[in-house]
Formats: C-alpha cells, sequence, structure tokens
C-alpha cells in the first residue's frame, strides 16, 4: 500500500505542481482543514494522515474510522508547508472519499442484512485499489471476502468451462490444495448445488439465483440432511432493490460487487486558512 500511495502522488505532480510553484513562496507556511460535505461512514482517515505526513505536514484528527459523519464536520487539521500540502490536497481527498463511499455503502447493506447474513465485497474493485476499497468495507463492517488470489479457492464458472463440470472442478481442487485452504465454488443449477455439498466444498455460491431458486436448493439440502455440510452464498444482481427478499430465506453470505464497483464517493472538501 505505501509504494501505491508513492505512486499515487508521484502521478499527480508529474514534474511538479507549476501552479502552486509560480504563486506561493516555497517556505510559506499554513494551516488548514478538512470538511465533509456529506452524510455517512467515515473511512481512510488514517491514509490521507500517512499521505500528509509523507510530506512533514502536521495532522490532528478530530474524528475517526468507522465515525458516522454529516455535513459541516471537521474531520481533520493540517498544518505545514503551502505547496506540500496543495500538492497532496487531491490525492488525499479522492482515497478519503472513495474509501468513505465504500464503507457508507457497506454499512447500509449490513444494517439492511440486520444480522441474518454476513454482507461481503467481491474482487470488483479499482485497478490498484484493491486493498483500500477492502479496507472500507471492513470499516463499513462488511465481509472483505478474498483480497486476492491465494487467499483461497475459489472455482468460477471460467474454471468449470475448462475443467469440464463443477463436480470435476472441485474434486481437482481437493486433490491438489492444502486443507489449510477453503474451497468454494459456484453452482447455477439445484442439481450442482446438491452434489458440491455432498462432496465436501466449504462454501457453495449460488450465481444469479432468484429468490425462488435460492430457496428450492435451500429446501432440497434441508430434505437431505446436508444443509449444515457446507456454507451457501448468494451472489449476482442483488441490490438494495431486492435484497430484502434473499435476506430471510437463510443464506450464510450475500455477496455484493456494486459495494466498490458502483459506489457513490462522499464529498469533502480541503480548505486553507493562513
Amino acid at each position: 500500500m505505501k509504494k501505491i500511495l508513492e505512486y499515487m502522488l508521484e502521478e499527480d505532480e508529474g514534474f511538479g505542481d507549476i501552479t502552486s510553484n509560480s504563486i506561493i513562496d516555497d517556505n510559506e507556511e499554513v494551516s488548514a482543514y478538512i470538511i465533509s460535505k456529506d452524510e455517512g461512514i467515515l473511512a481512510g482517515i488514517d491514509i490521507a494522515k500517512d499521505l500528509f505526513e509523507s510530506r512533514n505536514v502536521r495532522v490532528l484528527f478530530h474524528l475517526k474510522d468507522s465515525c458516522e459523519i454529516k455535513k459541516g464536520d471537521l474531520l481533520m487539521s493540517l498544518q505545514g508547508n503551502a505547496r506540500d500540502i496543495l500538492l497532496v490536497e487531491r490525492t488525499a481527498l479522492n482515497l478519503l472519499m472513495r474509501m468513505s463511499g465504500v464503507a457508507s455503502e457497506a454499512n447500509s447493506y449490513v444494517k439492511m442484512a440486520e444480522g441474518k447474513a454476513i454482507i461481503a465485497g467481491t474482487r470488483k474493485t479499482q485497478p490498484a485499489l484493491g486493498k483500500f476499497d477492502k479496507l472500507a468495507l471492513q470499516i463499513g463492517g462488511a465481509d472483505t471476502h478474498r483480497f486476492c488470489l491465494d487467499d483461497m479457492v475459489l472455482i468460477k464458472d471460467n474454471h468449470i468451462a475448462v475443467a469440464g463440470n463443477p463436480l470435476d472442478a472441485l474434486k481437482k481442487a481437493k486433490e491438489n490444495v492444502s486443507f489449510s485452504k477453503k474451497i468454494e465454488i459456484e453452482v447455477e443449477s439445484l442439481e450442482d448445488a446438491v452434489a458440491c455439498v455432498e462432496n465436501g466444498a466449504d462454501i457453495v455460491m449460488l450465481d444469479n439465483m432468484n429468490p425462488s431458486q435460492v430457496s428450492e436448493v435451500l429446501g432440497e439440502l434441508e430434505d437431505r440432511k446436508i444443509r449444515s455440510n457446507s456454507l451457501i452464498e448468494i451472489s449476482g444482481g442483488i441490490n438494495k432493490n431486492n435484497i430484502l427478499d434473499y435476506i430471510d430465506l437463510g443464506v450464510d453470505i450475500i455477496s455484493v460487487g456494486a459495494l466498490t464497483h458502483s459506489t457513490r464517493s462522499l464529498d469533502f472538501s480541503l480548505k486553507i486558512k493562513k
């Protein structure tokens, strides 16, 4: 993450901030503050602090990650070289606003679930921002799911297309993967769901199934007395308009790609006072 933050600053700076350098003396000291122009859950304030402190700007927190914020709230105060504060400003705000947006959206889904199912993110994150998005999910109360490809086995449709069928893919994974790694498999039919539960999948993901189909799968697993053998995850097209149709079915996990691929950033602003 440190390398990514360094690159973000380098990318924005280019060969130098010609605006600030042409207007502001190189030894000009100022105070500044960041305020919220939005409401939600604050996330990423420690990351913003690291960015400013990398340019020797002094930082004072007024709120911390996971706090509920509203319009007009003072988030942090800054003191340091004016050029350095302005150099970091946009990178820090962009990341702070995005992470707070992800955390806020995650928190709203968690509240809707009311503890009846785990709300999880996916790997549908912005390139190079995956770890920041995952941290924001966690701050918002959601589960991160996989951070990266080596966290667990997740057999998806393209793996199955190469392997031939879900059961063969599952058996190959169980033969070749350490006992220390969980194995999850994505299925699209009742028959495949039952077969994968019977053959030892740790997690079975019901992909793009409507509530009626999910209920049918869960009922069949109960009838066969194998419901407790595997965690059941649902994914695909789940949003705030339909999530309540799934909450009471009895699934263990609901993963929502929209938490990171379609979330609105919150709106924050940095103001300087001499």
